[in-house]
């Protein structure tokens, strides 16, 4: 079972754990408690359901429904049957559709911050960012390319999605940039301190990342306390996650 595969099985998951002794899913959940991508993706999309549900919830008849479908049911007085049966028909298909229109409203609200933007937020760099900055004490680098960079990138006139960012993969690869591995592929990590917070900028070549547009404006995502904004210049994609808000994400960019 990949990936794929497991996502489309934990998205008939229902929130709070209700589906748990169903062996049904047991295979996926046990891919997402070992793969720290997957997990992110899983948590992310049971808050998500859970809110969804609660919003629906919430939401109350009409006043005077109940009295209106009770009048609905006695008119027949002065009326054929087939009369009687055509005005409840309109009057169902009436409020059937309003009850429709209610909750797809709801529901594209609340759905808003999960939809993908250009193919990214759900792309493994973008969950594995998510959820490898939680850990800064796997984090560090060494050597004079790598400083070069965190000291760009650190520097507040540096706009981050502004331009193509002065990025030899190879050299900072070789020379003490901190190197992880994700979807089987080499990514960059820097991490750098902007007005009092630390961010984590994660680099990877397109090619390796196919299935979303080379260059793409920056989209947001959301995990936790963690936020990450994804771009592509060309050349790289870059994902830059951080705890201290989409404000402050921001004005990096």
């Amino acid at each position: 079972m990949n990936n794929t595969e497991a996502k489309f099985i934990l998205a008939a998951y229902r929130p709070g754990g209700r589906d748990a002794s169903d062996p049904a899913f047991d295979a996926a959940l046990a891919q997402a408690k070992a793969d720290p991508a997957l997990g992110a993706w899983f948590a992310r999309s049971q808050e998500h359901d859970a809110t969804v549900a609660a919003k629906l919830r919430t939401i109350t008849p009409p006043a005077g429904l109940r009295e209106a479908i009770l009048a609905g049911g006695r008119v027949t007085g002065g009326h054929s049957a087939s009369q009687a049966e055509t005005t409840k028909r309109a009057f169902w298909k009436q409020w059937t559709w309003l009850a429709a229109a209610a909750a797809i409203a709801i529901l594209a609200a609340l759905s808003r911050p999960y939809w993908p933007k250009h193919g990214v937020a759900d792309a493994p760099l973008t969950d594995f960012a998510l959820t490898d900055a939680l850990e800064p004490q796997k984090h560090g680098g060494h050597g004079e390319a790598n400083g070069a960079w965190q000291a760009l990138l650190s520097q507040s006139s540096t706009h981050l999605a502004s331009g193509a960012l002065p990025v030899d993969f190879a050299a900072l690869r070789s020379t003490g940039c901190r190197t992880v591995s994700v979807a089987g592929h080499d990514v960059l990590e820097v991490c750098f301190k902007r007005d009092g917070s630390w961010f984590h900028c994660y680099v990877a070549r397109v090619e390796d990342f196919p299935g979303a547009p080379d260059k793409a404006a920056p989209s947001f995502a959301a995990s936790g306390k963690m936020v990450a904004a994804m771009w592509a210049d060309g050349k790289h994609r870059y994902v830059v996650a951080g705890s201290a808000g989409r404000p402050a994400l921001e004005r990096l960019l």
